[in-house]
């Protein structure tokens, strides 16, 4: 799938390693595939097992420092890392505080797997015009830095967005700051999103709005609308038509209507341009009612679960120089599994499912979709529980894994699985190990979680044999033991 997987320790040696292998560069990488940055890489490795892209190097920047964080400036301005993950943006106070709507749109990204790789910088790069957090971002009125060894450049998502994913960052460049006006006192925001489930799905249609209020009155307004359009768009008439007046019933309705106006409408596998308009209305009108209302933040859960286990949801850094995994295989992939040291040769161009199962012999971990959908491979990365099919197996380089079969120590059982026997949750077993990693994680994290964090915390895990009844009732049951004090030998 690619050729030398590089794990850099600087953004200066990123962007040195861009340049060396870009399409501009001398020797064997010119004329053929070229290099990308890759944090998440979950559109990217699909993308790559199916053959759609060749790539000669990835460049990993997850392992280096102060790219994870959330910070606020002397300016008033929000700053987001290029590897903040969509579920360290749920947990951001700030973003919850003064960024909402992105907070709220990345808590309906995927799954909790999923939003522990998938990044923010990463689902704008992708340009979908689905993705959710680019629809937020463009409401918070968000500016993108690019930097490559050429310099750096500040561009606005006007500017950045190009067409259906394409985007003007340059082969050589990578996004290095996310930026945006934190929200003040007098401006509220809201994301709003139609799928056809309820997690886990792309967006039919997503709305986004920021309203700026002088006592009942809009003073200012900006609202976006995804997978409408081959990229995201500004509903410019509609927010025209918002300012100097209160939100009256009248008022959104017709914003709701001229918001339908500005829809240049796209029809997919998912909708038809009928549906897609009048969902637009309606999603519209939702969004603006609840800012009126104040309810902007019904949707949004006060302690939603990561599947952070005991960790605080950040990954292990690394040291020293870049490393490098090759087809050569001379620098082999060492790692912590299930609390044993292991060198693997070989392994660079699979991935981490490919290695636990085909080098290590640890086949707990299952291939349900091998696309990220159906969580049968979960497995957690530095207590973080994560998707194995979608993780490359150099990222395993000097971290710390455990599968199902090192959950349990001194060959016992782990109380969600000892629930799950107890419960007869175990059906055909496909599924299961998922599923007691992703139970096992939240009850690390929540001791004592709620029949609807239990259902967030499981929404990553799908079961092709039945219900999800005994399921949930073995993780509460998990939770009620520990809380007793039984072991699983009781």
């Amino acid at each position: 799938m690619w050729q030398t997987y590089y794990t850099p320790t600087s953004v200066d040696e990123a962007l040195r390693l861009l340049a060396e292998h870009g399409p501009d560069a001398d020797g064997p990488a010119a004329d053929g595939p070229v290099a990308r940055v890759i944090a998440g890489g979950t559109d990217l490795i699909v993308e790559l097992q199916r053959g759609q892209r060749e790539l000669s190097a990835l460049i990993d920047i997850t392992r280096v420092g102060g790219l994870d964080r959330v910070r606020l400036d002397d300016d008033g301005l929000i700053h987001v890392g290029p590897t903040v993950t969509h579920n360290q943006a749920v947990a951001s106070d700030l973003l919850r505080e003064r960024g909402f709507p992105l907070a709220l749109a990345c808590w309906r990204v995927g799954t909790p797997q999923l939003r522990n790789r998938g990044t923010i910088a990463g689902n704008l790069i992708t340009a979908s015009p689905a993705n959710d957090t680019i629809a937020a971002l463009w409401a918070l009125d968000a500016i993108l830095t690019l930097r490559s060894v050429r310099g750096e450049r500040v561009l606005n998502m006007d500017d950045f967005y190009q067409g259906v994913r394409q985007t003007a960052l340059a082969p050589d460049e990578m996004v290095t700051d996310i930026a945006f006006p934190a929200l003040a006192a007098s401006q509220r925001g809201i994301f709003a999103k139609l799928a056809l489930r309820r997690t886990h799905a792309i967006a039919l249609v997503n709305a986004a709005a920021v309203l700026t209020f002088d006592g009942d009155a809009v003073t200012q307004a900006r609202i976006t609308l995804g997978s409408v359009a081959p990229i995201v768009i500004r509903a410019r008439d509609a927010e025209s038509a918002l300012v100097g007046r209160p939100l009256s019933d009248a008022s959104i309705a017709s914003a709701a209507d001229l918001a339908v106006e500005t829809t240049a409408c796209i029809t997919d596998v998912r909708a038809g341009c009928d549906y897609r308009e009048e969902m637009v209305r309606v999603l519209v009108r939702r969004a603006l009612t609840a800012l009126r209302d104040g309810k902007e933040r019904a949707g949004f859960p006060a302690a939603p679960p990561m599947l952070w286990g005991r960790s605080d949801g950040r990954f292990l850094r690394l040291a020293g120089k870049t490393i490098s995994h090759c087809d050569c295989g001379l620098e082999p992939i060492e790692c912590n599994v299930n609390g044993q040291n292991v060198v693997v040769q070989g392994a660079n161009g699979k991935t981490l499912l490919q290695m636990l199962r085909d080098d290590l012999g640890l086949t707990g971990a299952k291939e349900g979709c091998g696309e990220g959908e159906c969580g049968a491979c979960t497995v957690w990365l530095d207590g973080v529980a994560v998707l194995a099919c979608l993780t490359p197996a150099p990222r395993a380089h000097g971290a710390q894994i455990v599968t199902v079969e090192g959950l349990a120590p001194n060959d016992g059982l782990h109380p969600v699985q000892q629930a799950f026997i107890d419960e007869g949750a175990v059906q055909c077993g496909f599924c299961t190990p998922g599923f007691v990693m992703a139970g096992a994680s939240l009850l690390d994290e929540i001791p004592n979680p709620t029949r609807e964090q239990i259902l967030a915390g499981l929404t990553g895990n799908l079961c092709r044999c039945t219900g999800y009844y005994k399921i949930v009732r073995a993780i509460e049951r998990a939770a009620e033991s520990a809380a007793k004090g039984e072991c699983a030998d009781d």
